[in-house]
C-alpha cells in the first residue's frame, strides 16, 4: 500500500470520439490512430479510501453486470500503479456505448495515485492515457500520444441503444474489409455496421426523428450529434443524454 496517498472522491468524465482515422497497424496487431476526443460533463465519482487490499464496489442502476473482479480497469489501475485501495464507483456512464466508462475510471486512479506513464497505461486501455489528461486533444499512436488542444464548449446529444458492439471486432472487420476511409470522420464506422447491422437502422431512425445525421463514437455503439436535439426525448430503446464538453479531466477532492 502507498501510505502517502490520501481518501479523495473524483470525477471521472465520459469520453467522446469525435473523429478517428486509422493511420496503421503495427506488428503486434495494435492499430495506429490519429483521433479527437473531448471531455463530456457526464461523469461517474469515484471513491477512494487506501487500504491493505483493493476491492471494487460500483453502485446504481447502470452498474448492473459489470466486473469487479480481476479484470475490471480500476484494479488493473490498481496493480499498475502499485498501491492498493478500496474503490466505490457511482456509475453515470451507461457501459458499452464506446464512452470510456471503464477508462476514465481506471484514470481516475492513476491520476489520483500520480502515475503519470501514458505508454504503460495504455497497456490496460487504449482510452486510458487521454482520460489521464482530459480536456481536448489530438490522440495518435495507439492512443498513448496525447497532444492537449485548445478547449471548444459544445452542446453533444448521445443516442445509446441497446446493442453491444466489441471493439476488437470491429477493428478486425476493419482490416478484412480493406481498410476503408469514411465522410463521417470516423474510419471505424463502415466495419462497425457490418459487425452490427442493426447500427445502421438506428443511424436512419435519429435523423428521421431530429432532421439531422448523427457520427457514431469510435466503435459504437454510441451515436452522437453536436447540439441538443430534444425531438429525441422518449426515444424507446436507447439512453439519450443532453451532455456538454468540459475542459479538464475532473477533479480530485481530498476527504
Amino acid at each position: 500500500m502507498t501510505t502517502h496517498l490520501r481518501p479523495a472522491h473524483i470525477e471521472a468524465p465520459a469520453k467522446l470520439t469525435l473523429s478517428l482515422q486509422v493511420t496503421g497497424v503495427r506488428d503486434d496487431g495494435y492499430h495506429l490512430i490519429d483521433a479527437e476526443m473531448v471531455s463530456l460533463d457526464l461523469c461517474d465519482i469515484v471513491t477512494v479510501n487506501p487500504s491493505s487490499t483493493s476491492s471494487v464496489y460500483m453502485s446504481g442502476p447502470l452498474s448492473t453486470g459489470i466486473p469487479v473482479d480481476e479484470n475490471n480497469l480500476v484494479m488493473k489501475a490498481l496493480s499498475l500503479a502499485k498501491t492498493t485501495a478500496s474503490i466505490s464507483i457511482e456509475k453515470h456512464i451507461p457501459a458499452g456505448g464506446g464512452l470510456g466508462g471503464g477508462s476514465t475510471n481506471a484514470a481516475a486512479i492513476l491520476r489520483w495515485s500520480h502515475f503519470e506513464d501514458h505508454a504503460r497505461a495504455s497497456t490496460i486501455g487504449a482510452d486510458v492515457p487521454f482520460c489521464m489528461v482530459g480536456g481536448r486533444a489530438h490522440v495518435t499512436g495507439i492512443g498513448e500520444i496525447i497532444s492537449p488542444c485548445d478547449y471548444q464548449p459544445l452542446d453533444i446529444t448521445l443516442v445509446i441503444p441497446d446493442l453491444h458492439v466489441a471493439t476488437p471486432d470491429v477493428y478486425r472487420m476493419w482490416d478484412t474489409m480493406g481498410g476503408p476511409r469514411h465522410e463521417s470522420g470516423n474510419d471505424l464506422e463502415p466495419a462497425a455496421l457490418a459487425v452490427c447491422p442493426d447500427l445502421a437502422a438506428w443511424k436512419v431512425r435519429i435523423t428521421d426523428t431530429c432532421g439531422h445525421t448523427p457520427t457514431l463514437a469510435g466503435s459504437g455503439s454510441t451515436w452522437f450529434l453536436v447540439g441538443h436535439h430534444r425531438q429525441l426525448d422518449g426515444l424507446a430503446h436507447a439512453t439519450v443524454i443532453y451532455t456538454s464538453t468540459r475542459p479538464d479531466a475532473g477533479a480530485i477532492t481530498p476527504t
